[in-house]
């Protein structure tokens, strides 16, 4: 049996939606993280950032019987092209494979897999929205299109404190 995890900071820990996860585990690895992407159905989630605040990560281990398996059940769940699930160990050169590999060395783990999604603001992958514009964006949805945007920030897990949640959280009373 193969034992392949899969690190979660946003949705995937409340709404896993098909992806064969077990329990949740608060000791995952340590990653650079924001609340930096506009998503689907107006929500602004927590993608990874190369100069991000490290925050311990949630992981769990997926029931798939192999690497490859883990990636592709990620993948369908998250809707999103290849190059944007992260593996561990990589075929491609990806920077936080070497921190999560260290991790998941020490934890015994035959591989790993993430959600590798850029920043993105408006319809820009890659640009990073500045705290105030993603605090403005929030505060001016209508009461009818904030109740998703503001549940993912809600449901975001407490151990993932950016510099960015301070502020998200005086918004969305949380």
């Amino acid at each position: 049996m193969v034992a392949i995890a899969c690190l979660g900071w946003g949705s995937l820990i409340w709404d896993p939606d098909g992806l064969p996860v077990g329990e949740w585990h608060k000791d995952g690895p340590e990653l650079p993280l924001e609340f930096a992407r506009l998503s689907s159905r107006g929500r602004v989630t927590l993608v990874l950032m190369p100069d991000g605040p490290r925050v311990p990560v949630l992981w769990t281990l997926l029931d798939v019987a192999s690497l490859e398996d883990g990636e592709a059940a990620l993948r369908k769940r998250e809707g999103t092209k290849p190059d944007w699930i992260g593996r561990w160990p990589s075929v491609r050169d990806d920077r936080y494979a070497c921190d999560i590999g260290k991790w998941a060395t020490a934890k015994r783990l035959d591989g790993v897999v993430w959600t590798g999604l850029p920043p993105k603001w408006g319809d820009e992958n890659g640009r990073i929205p500045t705290k105030d514009e993603v605090l403005d964006y929030l505060s001016a949805l209508p009461s009818e299109a904030a109740s998703e945007p503001l549940k993912y920030i809600r449901n975001a897990p407490l151990q993932i404190q950016t510099p960015y949640r301070a502020a998200l959280a005086k918004l969305v009373g949380a």
